[in-house]
Order: structure tokens, then sequence, then C-alpha cells
């Protein structure tokens, strides 16, 4: 490629020269997208990078076009579509211009103050056009303050014009209900409000203050030397600072007595003590709220003092020689009030960090003081006074109502109606006991024993019932652990003792023996022995059993 001919020469070759500065050759871009449309540009320059000359307007074209009008080209204008109305009480919302100000206030009745400065906040809602004047609360001064003028649309003039925020500026005043309010600030939002809408602000104004309130902050002049105790300074300095204290009260030594839990709250602007009862959700007590009024606790009086009648008087510094303080109530210690000695196990973080700024205790840990868990009682059965069983009269000791005690049921039904019967003799020492003769019945159900006595004619004694049906304890056996009489314990030759009566058995029936011979494993050798005996007694002839009756006396075995 080759550059533009010499001006004079022809375009031949050999008649134009080769610039080597020039690298680029391609054609420039004609076609462009513009907010998502295509348009058309005119190049400007040509290939290689030559300015074209003919595709730029001169300064002729475009003085013309400047000053041609586009109506003829384009027609009229459309008109721009409205712009959304917004009302004023949402494009406003929660806009408020706020004004500092004050206002003079005359004190007639006064030696001290000829008139009074109050501060006050100018509130613009510009909503509504409604205004408001607030007075900052200003702890114990002992004047009405708040809300001087609620919410409202004020009025201007006499006209019925009111106060539009176009009005209001710094440096001004402004008379609402007879009262004249300088304003001498505003906030950043308001001053950045004005301003764009083209209001030029005042410069802002020093607040004034009240001379009364600055007279009193300066020291009063004393005539006496002062003490080291100021009471007024320790009402100052400590005013609403409440040391508060977790106690309990023990009282567990006492009938009915309790561990009850109560809230100590000692008071440091006059070293006062009040306590304050913690009640719990039914805990059947009265929901008094105080246990002791707030007062000043003494902790030593004097030795004449101890029959002061402190229920109608109160006590003052000359029956006291100590009182408590702040320094007495520490966290793990008892301290007595009003007779009642309470434990302090507890405090809140005021208090610990009270204590370690003033007398730099670092160390008071909270006291576990839960209620544990009593030893279980052991229950012991009183002594058997010998009445009724054992385990019925046990029954009276585990309920306030008694029941029975539990019986073996499959026991009741395996044996129900089954009877062991024995013959026994009484062994007395009375002649007259030697022919009495009784008839055992022990019942398998129940493990009792019942004594029949056969009535016998012309022999002086009443028989029948000798004892009912209930269970006979074995000699020697303890009362805590009673040893009961069974089946396996009655045999022929066997002795019973029954209430401090020895029976002696002589003979039983044929149910008996068969109960026997079933359950042999329940009876001892001896007991099967002399049954044995006594079967071969009874089928044997008259010699023969004589014999048999004498070896069995003698101990002997029968061949």
């Amino acid at each position: 490629m080759v550059s533009n001919p010499v001006h004079g020469l022809p375009f031949l070759p050999g008649t134009s020269f080769k610039d080597s500065t020039k690298t680029a050759f391609h054609r420039s871009q004609t076609l462009g997208y513009r907010n998502g449309y295509a348009i058309v540009r005119r190049p400007t320059v040509g290939i290689g990078g030559d300015r074209l000359q003919f595709n730029q307007l001169s300064q002729a074209e475009l003085d013309e076009l400047a000053s041609k009008a586009p109506v003829l080209t384009y027609g009229q204008p459309k008109q721009a579509p409205p712009a959304d109305f917004i009302p004023a009480h949402v494009a406003f919302d929660k806009k408020v211009l706020k004004f500092d100000a004050y206002f003079q206030e005359d004190v007639p009745m006064s030696t001290e103050e000829q008139y009074r400065i109050r501060q006050v906040n100018i509130y613009y809602y510009l909503e509504d056009d409604s205004m408001s004047v607030i007075e900052p609360v200003v702890e114990n001064s002992g004047i009405l303050q708040g809300k001087l003028i609620k919410r409202q649309r004020l009025a201007k003039n006499d006209r019925g014009d009111h106060y539009h925020w176009k009005d209001l500026n710094r440096g001004i005043n402004i008379t609402i209900y007879g009262k004249t309010f300088r304003v001498v600030d505003c906030d950043q939002f308001t001053q950045v409000f004005l301003e764009s809408q083209g209001i030029e602000l005042n410069p802002p104004e020093k607040m004034a203050l009240d001379p009364y309130t600055e007279l009193r902050k300066q020291p009063l002049r004393k005539y006496v030397t002062p003490s080291d105790f100021d009471q007024l300074k320790q009402f100052l300095t400590f005013d609403k600072q409440v040391l508060r204290f977790y106690a309990i009260w023990d009282d567990t030594d006492s009938m009915y007595g309790e561990c009850r839990t109560y809230i100590i709250h000692y008071y440091l602007m006059d070293d006062t003590v009040e306590i304050r009862e913690v009640h719990e959700r039914n805990d059947g007590r009265d929901p008094f709220p105080l246990l002791m009024n707030r007062q000043r606790m003494p902790k030593v009086l004097v030795e004449n003092a101890k029959n002061f009648p402190q229920c109608v008087l109160e006590i003052s510094d000359q029956e006291v020689l100590e009182w408590y303080t702040a320094k007495d109530f520490i966290v793990g210690k008892s301290l007595t009030i009003l007779g009642r000695t309470f434990f302090i196990y507890d405090c809140d973080p005021f208090t610990r960090r009270y204590y370690k700024e003033k007398f730099g205790i670092t160390d008071l840990p909270r006291i576990d003081v839960s209620k544990r868990e009593p030893p279980p009682v052991k229950q012991e059965l009183p002594p058997y006074n010998g009445f009724g069983l054992v385990e019925d009269s046990a029954q009276n000791c585990f309920a306030l109502i008694p029941k029975a005690p539990k019986k073996d049921v499959i026991k009741m039904l395996v044996n129900d109606n089954k009877v062991l019967r024995y013959l026994a003799v009484l062994e007395s020492p009375i002649p007259e006991d030697k022919d009495r003769r009784f008839v055992f019945s022990y019942f398998l159900a129940t493990d009792m024993i019942s004594i029949f006595e056969p009535p016998v004619r012309n022999s002086g004694i009443i028989g029948g019932k000798y004892l009912g049906r209930t269970k006979v304890v074995k000699p020697y056996s303890t009362v805590d652990n009673p040893v009961y009489y069974g089946p396996s314990d009655f045999f022929i030759g066997a002795v019973i003792e029954v209430f401090g009566h020895r029976f002696i058995i002589l003979d039983t029936d044929e149910y008996v023996l068969k109960y026997m011979e079933s359950n042999a494993a329940q009876y001892s050798p001896e007991a099967l022995a002399s049954i044995q005996n006594h079967v071969r007694k009874r089928e044997a002839p008259a010699p023969e059993a004589e014999r048999i009756s004498l070896c069995t006396q003698a101990g002997m075995p029968c061949q």
C-alpha cells in the first residue's frame, strides 16, 4: 500500500512513495448503537488514518444549524407528561423541622431572681404544617415542664394566617399565644431543607442561659468550718444508687420453720436499709412486699438503751453507738437485723463494682444455698404388741388408712379346702388335763391353725373352740422376723407350743398320710419315721403292736 501521490506527479507506479509510519489501513466504523438503536455515523478518517475533509462541517454550516428552528423539520414538540401527584402527607411523612429557642418569663415573687430563661424546642411538621413546643425536662427544677403547646396549626396574625416553614429562620422572634420565642439555631436536617428551598439562613446564635441556674452552680459561701461528712453531698452524689443483696433466713430449727429468701436494699444516699420478701408461686403466703420498711438500722446500742421502747418511739443517735454501714454487708457473712439472722449469698453487678472501687474487695463469689434433699428416713416398725398378726399390725405404719396384707392368691387357689387334722393332748401337770383331747386343723391355703376340743360329758370342762383360726409363731423366734408353724412341723410325737401351752401330736387322719406321702421332700426323716411306725402299729396285731410300742418308747428299731 502506498501513500497519497505527490502533488504534480501522475498516479502511476514509480511516482508514489510508501509512508513507513502508517500501519493501520482499515476502513472506519460507520455503524454504531446508542440506547439499543442502530445509528449511522459518517466516517471522519479514511484508509490509513488520513482525515477526510469532505465529511466535516464548515463553520458556516455549524452556525446555520445552531440558528435553525427544528419546527420545520420535526414539527411541534410534544408536551412532557405531568409528573405523578404525591400528597403532602406521603412526601413529607416523618419529616420534622427542629428549632432551638428560648423565652423569658418574669418572676415577680422572688428576691433571688427577676426573670427566668426557659429553653424549648420548636417542632414544625411538614406533612400538615402543624407545630408544637416542648420544653426539655430538668430534674428537680420544680417547674411543670414537657409539652408546652401541643401539636396544632398556630395562628400568625389576627387575619387567620398560620405559620409556614417559610416564616421560620434563625435569629428571629416568633410570638405564639402571647409568648415571644427567640429562635437561635436549628438541626442539620432543617438547615439542609431550608437551603434546598432557596431560603437564606441567618447565622446561629448562642443559647441564652438562666442567671439563677448559673448562680446555683457556683459554690456556696460557707461561714462555718466544713465537716468531713456532708449529707447534702452524699445525697447528691449517691442519689438513686442502691446496693442489692440476696439473703436467706434459715428458721428450720424452730417448729414449722422454713428457709426463706429475701432481698436487702442498702440506699447509699442516706444509709437506710430495706428488706423485701421474695414470693414464689403457690407458696401459700399473703403477698406482702416488705418485711421491713426503709429505715436506718442500729448495730450497737448504748447500755441504757436496751429497754428503750422501740415499738412506739424512733431510735435517735443518742441511743445508738454504731449504725449499719455498707461495709457490714459482705457476701458470705451473716448479720442480725431485728432479731433475725440473714445470710448474704449473692449481690448484683453494681454492688460488686461499688465494693471493688470503694473498698478494694474483688472476690465476692455467689454461694450456693440451694435446698439439698434430706437423707431418707429409715422406716422402723414399732415393737409388736402381741395383738393380731405382725403383718396386719404393720399396715398401720405404712398408710393412714391401713390395707389388708397381700395374699398369695395362687397358693389359696391350689390349696383351697385342704385341711390337715391332727389329734393332740395337752402337756400339763394338772391331772384333769391328761384326759383332754384336742383336734388341730392346719389350713394349707393360709397357713393358719385352729384348735377344737371335743366336749366330754361329765368331765367338768366345756368343750368347743379352743383357738380361732390364726397363725402361730414358733417359740424362740424374734418379733421382727417371726417364724410360723408349717406343715413340716406337725408329725406324730411332735411338741407344738401355742401361746405358752404345749401340745403333743398323737394321731393324724388319712388325708395327712396321703399328703405326707405326696410331699415327702418337705418333711424331715424323723417325721417320716414317726408316721411309718404309727402305720405299722395300727396294722399289726395286738402283741406285735405292743412290741412295736415298747421298741418305740425305748428308741430302738423294730425288726
